[in-house]
């Protein structure tokens, strides 16, 4: 024990500009993944990207910690997040995956992802059980070999390193694995046609192309950093970059947050002159798409596929027509039931055909609308037209 002292007194605690921008990220991740579990549903994607910065922030506390010297008043958690490193990239995936594919991610169809981080928190399952010796002895071999190391007291089973001193390639790999993976799942995104609407700054698809980008900026400094590192020593170079990475994350989440688009202490309309949407992206999505004509659509549904909010699209339409939502949309669908009421290619159809086809459910629903937005009945409009156009 006196040799145990020893050598932890001689380990220096130090603080320098590295370690308080490491503790800066770590911090601002951690209260960031709080707000995001919080706020966000559990199976959305941005909760798995609330994971993704919970399992980053539990890494880089463990590299801060030993980067300072801290790690010695808790050695019995040295390495003890190495496991976690695996997870890194997988979570990342995961949050793409979700958010580009709008599927549920599901261990009965997603567990050979956690197979990797599993079996390398099985393989080191005697390390975890050792005594505080053996992680001092490894605490110092990363980051004090100056030092030199202590008796290990008893037989150890040492059999763990043969997985252990792979750690740096399965990383790599890792890495190199999740960044193909997502990869193609942005080129596919980008091949089905995607182009971002024009009043979003930075939508899904923009997004998800940078956080490819950092998964190749930080594997490249990965590579470079083991390059140049034959032990821990480099670590904190990754903690500076993950530190950047979460504050621009933090900017472009609060930039983007409703906060600016709508204060609390607005008057009805006062925010329609800052609004980044305009009454034409409504116009235009309506009439491109003629997603009026749909049976299920909802003011949600439209603000959703607009990338904005229910408010905005409401005050806009009624700011700009002077009508609210449904009779907008109702407008939209007898204009379109009036063309295909004197369109040869529709006369097959029943005139109630008609009123579902532009996204009517009822006969009641679609001749009220008609008279009201027509003044006549679909059958007295057909034979006004007809009139006309007959010699």
């Amino acid at each position: 024990m006196d040799d145990v002292k020893i050598i932890f007194d001689q380990i220096p605690i130090h603080y320098d500009l590295a370690s308080h921008i490491m503790l800066l990220g770590i911090v601002q991740g951690f209260f960031l993944a709080l707000v995001i579990f919080l706020r966000a549903n559990r199976k959305s994607a941005i909760n798995l990207f609330g994971w993704s910065l919970l399992v980053q922030c539990l890494v880089f506390l463990d590299v801060y910690l030993c980067y300072t010297g801290l790690m010695k008043y808790v050695i019995y958690l040295n390495d003890s997040t190495e496991f976690l490193v695996l997870l890194i990239t997988p979570t990342l995936y995961f949050f793409l995956y979700t958010l580009l594919e709008r599927k549920p991610i599901t261990l009965k169809k997603h567990w050979p992802h956690f197979v990797l981080p599993v079996l390398y928190a099985v393989s080191q399952f005697n390390y975890y059980l050792s005594p505080a010796e053996v992680k001092l002895n490894a605490y110092l071999g990363a980051y004090h070999r100056d030092l030199g190391f202590i008796d290990v007291p008893g037989n150890i089973n040492y059999s763990y390193h043969y997985i252990k001193d792979q750690f740096r390639w399965l990383v790599l790999f890792s890495f190199a694995f999740y960044l193909v993976l997502s990869l193609l799942l942005v080129i596919k995104t980008k091949k089905k046609g995607w182009v971002a609407p024009k009043h979003i700054k930075v939508d899904k698809y923009i997004f998800s192309r940078n956080t490819v980008i950092f998964f190749f900026v930080l594997m490249i400094a990965l590579f470079l950093i083991y390059l140049n590192y034959d032990d821990d020593g480099g670590d904190h170079i990754v903690g500076i970059i993950q530190t950047v990475t979460i504050f621009l994350t933090s900017f472009f989440i609060i930039s983007e947050s409703r906060f600016f688009e709508k204060s609390w202490i607005s008057e009805k309309y006062e925010t329609l002159a800052s609004n980044s949407i305009e009454f034409e992206n409504i116009e235009n999505f309506m009439m491109e798409s003629q997603y009026y004509s749909r049976q299920d659509v909802t003011l949600k549904k439209v603000a959703e596929r607009l990338d904005t909010n229910s408010n905005t699209v409401s005050k806009l339409i009624n700011s700009k027509t002077g009508i609210n939502f449904n009779d907008y949309i109702n407008q939209k669908r007898i204009a379109l039931a009036q063309q295909r009421l004197l369109d040869d290619e529709f006369k097959h159809l029943t005139v109630e055909a008609v009123g579902q086809s532009v996204g009517f459910k009822s006969k009641s629903a679609f001749y009220n609308a008609f008279k009201k937005h027509a003044g006549q009945s679909p059958s007295a409009f057909m034979k006004q037209k007809k009139g006309v156009t007959s010699p």
